[in-house]
């Protein structure tokens, strides 16, 4: 190599090395900054999904909460107004007054607003009055054991039976009491399906006496070998008709008969042979 070129060289390292060099510093700020992007991560999307789902949650529960604390309030009122009907305290209350015999005075603005214009109009327990105030509705309008009598008399004259004693202990203020002086005015029938008692009017007018000689007849003959069908027959030949069954009548269903073969035409293969084939079942 040209040792002028390896002069030239060298006298240009030594020119470069005798320059001073001065370093751009960064500032603090921008340091600072950088150091807080690092420490700040991004959030998973599992995370995110739990902050968002834990809202809904806690409403559901809320408005389970609230819904079950108003209708225990509208359950406590009813059976409150129940109570006080059988007790004889028939006339109406405002919506306070109920408020305050039921010691429910801490109610708040919403339930109060939704038990005077949802729960309490719609009730069929509860019937409003043009003053806007409460009272029980039994299932019937009774007043006293002489209105009992009346509503017996009438459902045994349409055919309709008796009434069952919790309804009329729920519609007539001391019931028990006003039963109990009725005496054998009416006949009380203990249910043996599920031992309700239930009242009937005793028409005195139907009662009659029997001889002794048709009642001695009446239990000498037995039937208890004959079934409804011998005892329909014999009752037709002596020219009774007997009561028919009310019960709804079985339906029978036909049988699906099989085609008889008799008469089927049945198909026939080889009619081109026919002038070939022979008939050998003669000989």
């Amino acid at each position: 190599m040209d040792p002028a070129l390896l002069r030239e060289r060298d006298a240009f390292r030594k020119r470069a090395l005798a320059l001073p060099t001065v370093e751009k510093r960064k500032h603090k700020h921008a340091h600072a900054s950088e150091s807080s992007r690092k420490k700040k991560k991004p959030s998973s999307p599992k995370s995110q999904v739990v902050a968002s789902s834990r809202p809904t949650e806690l409403n559901y529960k809320y408005l389970k909460a609230s819904s079950k604390y108003k209708f225990g309030i509208l359950a406590k009122i009813v059976n409150h107004m129940k109570v006080r009907h059988q007790r004889g305290d028939t006339y109406a209350l405002t919506i306070d007054e109920i408020l305050d015999e039921t010691n429910q005075l801490d109610v708040g603005l919403k339930q109060k607003h939704w038990l005077i214009t949802e729960a309490l109009c719609n009730n069929p327990k509860i019937q409003v009055s043009e003053s806007n105030k409460y009272s029980f509705k039994p299932k019937y309008n009774l007043r006293g054991r002489k209105d009992l009598l009346r509503l017996l008399d009438r459902h045994d004259q349409k055919g309709l039976g008796g009434i069952l004693l919790e309804d009329i202990q729920e519609s007539l203020p001391m019931a028990e009491k006003a039963v109990k002086i009725l005496g054998d005015q009416i006949i009380i029938v203990v249910r043996p399906v599920d031992k309700k008692k239930i009242l009937f009017y005793n028409d005195k007018s139907c009662q009659f006496t029997v001889d002794e000689d048709f009642q001695k007849l009446w239990r000498s003959i037995a039937v208890d070998s004959l079934d409804e069908g011998k005892i329909e027959e014999y009752l037709k030949k002596q020219g009774i008709t007997s009561m028919q069954d009310i019960g709804g009548k079985k339906i029978q269903v036909q049988k699906r008969r099989k085609p008889s073969r008799k008469g089927m035409k049945f198909k026939k293969h080889n009619d081109h042979m026919g002038d070939v084939l022979k008939d050998y079942s003669e000989n």
